[in-house]
């Protein structure tokens, strides 16, 4: 169900820059993880690496799954539960990642923050999946291409902030050095934040 009138869908809008902000948001802070993982797991570098990797990964895998579900219930997913049920149900999905980094710090398991960062990037593979096509169905189809751009600048600006904003958070400081004072529970906080906002 489409609505041609872009003003009377602005809160739609609004709300899904929000999610187009947190995934860069979130994506690039990973890289912060990896020199506090590396010191405090005394990980060699490949193992350090699996950061980004776990978190990446999810986005294949999660695409997979929508294709086989979606194949085994001869639909497409999103058609049936709607966009915006789509991009919720992401969004419990990363918050639930979110809210393993308590659990994970408190007993410095390296592999159940690696399954966090996991979880998250399994919502955002779907919230991925459900908002493109939702931002063209906010408004006339013609101008579908300036809603999505739009998204794109808001995600870039995420992504250029959220580094600076988490290593303060964790470190206490955006220094390169902070990481090598900080603990595996730096990042208890931080995450249940992000937790609650998904």
């Amino acid at each position: 169900m489409e609505n041609k009138n872009t003003s009377t869908n602005l809160p739609a809008l609004y709300t899904l820059m929000t999610v187009w902000f947190f995934w860069s948001f979130v994506a690039a802070s990973n890289g912060i993880l990896i020199p506090l993982f590396k010191e405090k797991f005394a990980l060699q570098q490949w193992q350090a690496q699996l950061v980004d990797f776990a978190f990446y990964a999810a986005y294949f895998v999660g695409s997979v799954l929508y294709l086989i579900l979606s194949s085994i219930m001869k639909t497409d997913i999103l058609n049936k539960i709607g966009y915006k049920n789509g991009i919720i149900y992401g969004l419990i999905i990363s918050a639930a990642g979110s809210l393993i980094f308590y659990p994970a710090a408190e007993t410095k398991s390296y592999f159940l923050l690696l399954t966090a960062l996991f979880v998250v990037g399994l919502g955002f593979s779907l919230q991925q999946t459900a908002t493109q096509p939702f931002m063209i169905a906010l408004g006339p189809p013609e101008t579908g291409a300036t809603r999505i751009n739009l998204g794109g600048a808001v995600n870039n600006f995420g992504g250029t902030i959220g580094p600076l904003i988490v290593s303060y958070a964790i470190f206490g400081s955006i220094s390169p050095e902070a990481a090598l004072s900080a603990t595996i529970e730096s990042v208890k906080v931080p995450y249940l934040l992000l937790g609650g906002l998904f």
